[in-house]
């Protein structure tokens, strides 16, 4: 039998086809939600993919400028570097047709430029940390900037930003620097207390002992070889203590000067050569102040004055003092000056024709003769700092000309700037030098004492009792006295031809010339300094003789004037080393050329 209910059907397939609904509506929103973000995500890592080959792109811009900026910095100078701004700003990366991807600009809204200007041409103060005991004076820092994008549908600007400082170092800032092979070879007990470089190699090796308190760097090797006719095996090749001890295969330091001969900053410059050209700048001749011109029948001096830091050479009106060569006219005339006294200098085996200078009665002349007066007024700031010395009188092949310092303790102080001397003869020093204060003498106390330097093509330093009279005997006869000379050493020497005993220059340690018997007479000589070998003698050009010949050595009392370590204590004219040194890197925002990295 059949029985039919007549009950209502239960709701549960509506409310199950609700929940569906609702649930695939959700799932529907997280689909679209999660499709959106994976859609984000993929814009956000394109657009950060984007932006860094963008970046990448203004980097490369920046450093093509800056590499170019370093190129004309260390071959031609911070002049180069100014004269080609118009180049810089106009150079993008375009070696290869990859860089047409991309879109440049200088952050000013200029199409295919990159952004180059001076931030100060006055930066002063010490480098950097990894460049330890090294600053800078008058340097300027200059600003590199690019933003980049994709050319063809970018949306995002990549950016770079690097702040560059040409430094000008001043090579007393190293203890011993040569522009060639430095050698140490055979030298006396020696202590170097400050940085020593050589533009090539360094050769040690001594019997004695050498020691090096600051960094030595290279750019060959640093080696003891066979040298001056002695055997390789030396009792001691030297110990380093500096930080770092020592480095070798180093880049080259430039020197900020504008010739290929280097002794040419020694010589008169030729016609046509303007002052204000980068090479004529680096003549020492046109940073004189005062030029003292010796000829056969005439004696002139030309006084000028730097304006608007401009080299002195380059005064629209200098000023002549002009006197016969005779003694009655010197001595009314430039009364510090005599030209009639001669020697013998038995290492050249030659009669020297004496330019000489008494160092007081120039200190005196130039603080009343009325001509330095007028360019060099009280109170103007201005000061004749440095002294050029040419002497060009005839001279037969049995005789030379050269020009001496005499009574030089006490040397012009030039309002705390000192004073300097350079000549392109080779150069004498009589007698202590820049040693005011006698309890001073022999020591290593330079308090006293003003910035000083001696350039000349060479340098022979005469104790207080040397003799003319004397100076055709033997050497034995010539009996010195303790000699103290306070002064930078710029000059030149006789290179190594060989490894034999009458090839070799005598080595830094014989870099300032003798001509006494030292050695008998246990005599000292000391000198307070910083030794710059960067060129070989062209005048004084016979090659050292070891001792015995026309000289015994002293107890050499050798010593790196630390004064030189103060940006302030420079001697006037002492060439510079280049330096580029990277002091800021950022990516600042798009379009913007004044953002500055925060300390």
């Amino acid at each position: 039998m059949n029985v039919r209910s007549n009950s209502p059907r239960p709701r549960r397939a509506g409310y199950a086809l609700l929940m569906v609904l609702a649930v695939t509506g959700v799932a529907s929103l997280v689909l679209a939600a999660t499709l959106n973000r994976t859609l984000t995500n993929a814009k956000l890592n394109d657009r950060s993919n984007e932006y860094s080959v963008a970046a990448n792109a203004a980097e490369a811009a920046v450093e093509k400028v800056v590499a170019r900026i370093g190129h004309d910095f260390q071959n031609f100078g911070p002049g180069a570097v100014y004269a080609n701004l118009s180049l810089y700003r106009n150079s993008i990366p375009d070696e290869d047709p990859f860089w047409a991807n991309f879109a440049f600009s200088d952050g000013q809204g200029n199409a295919n430029r990159t952004y180059v200007a001076m931030l100060t041409n006055n930066y002063a103060g010490p480098l950097p940390s990894q460049y330890p005991g090294l600053s800078t004076a008058r340097a300027p820092i200059y600003r590199v900037v690019s933003n980049a994008r994709m050319a063809a549908s970018g949306v995002v600007t990549g950016t770079a930003q690097e702040d560059v400082l040409l430094a000008l170092v001043p090579l007393t800032h190293y203890a011993i620097f040569y522009n060639g092979l430095l050698e140490f070879s055979t030298c006396a007990t020696m202590i170097v207390n400050g940085r020593v470089h050589a533009n090539g190699s360094i050769y040690t090796g001594t019997s004695a002992s050498l020691r090096f308190n600051g960094p030595v760097t290279c750019t060959g090797t640093i080696s003891s070889p066979a040298w001056n006719g002695q055997g390789p095996r030396w009792n001691d090749r030297g110990s380093y203590h500096g930080s770092p001890p020592y480095r070798t295969n180093v880049p080259s330091v430039s020197l900020e000067i504008g010739m290929t001969n280097v002794h040419d900053i020694l010589e008169i410059p030729p016609n046509g050569l303007s002052p204000a050209s980068y090479e004529g700048r680096t003549r020492l001749y046109n940073q004189a102040q005062t030029v003292l011109l010796v000829s056969n029948a005439t004696v002139t001096m030309k006084i000028q004055q730097g304006i608007n830091y401009e080299v002195p050479g380059n005064d629209p009106s200098p000023v002549f003092v002009t006197s016969t060569n005779t003694p009655s006219a010197l001595a009314t005339n430039f009364p510090f000056l005599v030209t009639t006294n001669t020697f013998k200098d038995q290492r050249e085996n030659k009669t020297v024709k004496v330019t000489e200078i008494d160092v007081e009665r120039y200190k005196q002349w130039i603080q009343h003769q009325p001509s330095i007066q007028a360019k060099f007024p009280a109170g103007s700031g201005a000061y004749p700092t440095i002294l050029y010395v040419a002497d060009n009188r005839t001279t037969t092949s049995s005789q030379m000309n050269a020009v001496r310092l005499t009574n030089g303790d006490d040397l012009p102080s030039n309002g705390g700037l000192g004073w300097s001397v350079a000549t392109p003869n080779p150069l004498y020093v009589h007698g202590h030098y820049n040693c005011p204060n006698s309890h001073y003498r022999n020591t290593t106390n330079t308090t006293a004492s003003v910035p000083a330097a001696v350039m000349s093509d060479a340098l022979t330093i005469l104790s207080p009792a040397w003799d003319d009279g004397r100076s055709s005997s033997s050497y034995t006869g010539r009996i010195p006295d303790n000699t103290t000379v306070n002064a930078a050493i710029l000059t030149g020497v006789v290179p190594s031809t060989g490894s034999s005993s009458s090839q070799f220059s005598g080595g830094v340690h014989n870099l300032p010339r003798l001509l006494e018997d030292w050695n008998r007479y246990s005599r000292t000589l000391t000198l307070n300094t910083a030794i710059m070998k960067l060129f070989n003698s062209e005048v004084a050009t016979h090659q050292f003789v070891n001792p015995g010949v026309y000289y015994d050595p002293p107890t050499r009392n050798f010593s790196y004037d630390l004064n030189y370590l103060d940006p302030t204590k420079q001697p006037p004219g002492i060439p510079c080393a280049m330096v580029l040194v990277r002091l800021n890197w950022a990516a600042p925002p798009p379009n913007t050329v004044t953002y500055n990295v925060s300390p």
